[in-house]
């Protein structure tokens, strides 16, 4: 004990201000590593791999076993070289929000834009409340800086003026482009009948209601691969629910639903709050 309590003195005192930046940097980086894969399949994958090092790192330093420390020593450097194979979807998802980051300027929008955008979370709404009470299952995909035409493809072409009407006429049940997801840019309606990418996140499974199904997960899923707003209403209870940036807020009424559409959807210039919301969404994002 009395060497420790040595050992750790020695190394506070040659504790420096660059050295405390270079450990917060660090620690920064590990944890923005850590954010990004969170709720999805590379964090098991992870946490499996950090307890096979501890455990190896163990076996080789408490116990002489020249030849498995041998093994170990030879086999490590093809695991360092798997690790980008095996990771590569949120590598992938990670330069992707990277270089989004400072490229989304809702400030430049021009007032014509905004106007649009706000003519489309009106009808968006009300045809989300009008489908809620209906109990008529919908997905609705708002474009926003991501260019979505891969998806716009696998559904029937529309280009139409959005209205409450169109998106009620769309989701009725077994008419022809109610089942997948409609797509929409500024006030256009893209497409009908879009198929969405599924999430492979444990958000779903881990909830309490065991009602929400391929919609949520399609709605999940194109907010992971993409910086889309993607609106839900549940066929089975018309409850409403909001997916972005990988997480999903539910049990929205018409006034949350507008006010959060206008906060994810709606340009406006950004001030530093808004500089600190796009780069560190962690601190002011709640669990709903």
């Amino acid at each position: 004990m009395t060497d420790f309590l040595s050992d750790f003195l020695f190394i506070f005192q040659r504790l420096n201000w660059f050295s405390v930046i270079d450990i917060l940097l660090v620690t920064l980086i590990f944890f923005g590593l850590l954010y990004l894969v969170r709720d999805t399949q590379a964090m098991v994958l992870l946490r499996g791999a950090l307890s096979l090092i501890v455990l190896l790192a163990l076996l080789t330093t408490l116990v002489d076993l020249p030849a498995f420390s041998w093994l170990i020593q030879t086999t490590l450097p093809a695991l360092l070289l798997a690790i980008p194979v095996i990771f590569a979807p949120e590598i992938r998802r990670a330069l992707e929000r990277i270089g989004r980051a400072g490229t989304f300027m809702p400030g430049n929008a021009s007032q014509k834009e905004i106007q649009e955008i706000e003519i489309a979370i009106q009808s968006v709404v009300s045809a989300c409340t009008r489908l809620s009470a209906r109990q008529h299952g919908a997905l609705i995909i708002l474009q926003r800086l991501d260019s979505l035409d891969e998806y716009v493809d696998t559904g029937v072409s529309l280009h139409a003026n959005l209205t409450p009407e169109l998106l009620l006429q769309i989701f009725y049940p077994n008419t022809p482009l109610h089942d997948g997801a409609a797509i929409i840019a500024g006030n256009k309606v893209l497409a009908g009948a879009c198929v969405m990418p599924l999430s492979a996140s444990g958000i779903l499974a881990r909830s309490p209601e065991r009602q929400m199904g391929l919609r949520h997960r399609a709605a999940l899923g194109i907010s992971e691969v993409s910086d889309a707003v993607a609106v839900v209403v549940s066929e089975e209870t018309g409850s409403i629910s909001i997916a972005h940036a990988g997480r999903m807020i539910r049990r929205l009424d018409p006034e949350r639903l507008q006010n959060i559409l206008a906060a994810f959807y709606r340009p406006e210039p950004l001030s530093s709050q808004g500089l600190l919301k796009r780069y560190l969404p962690f601190l002011f994002r709640r669990d709903e």
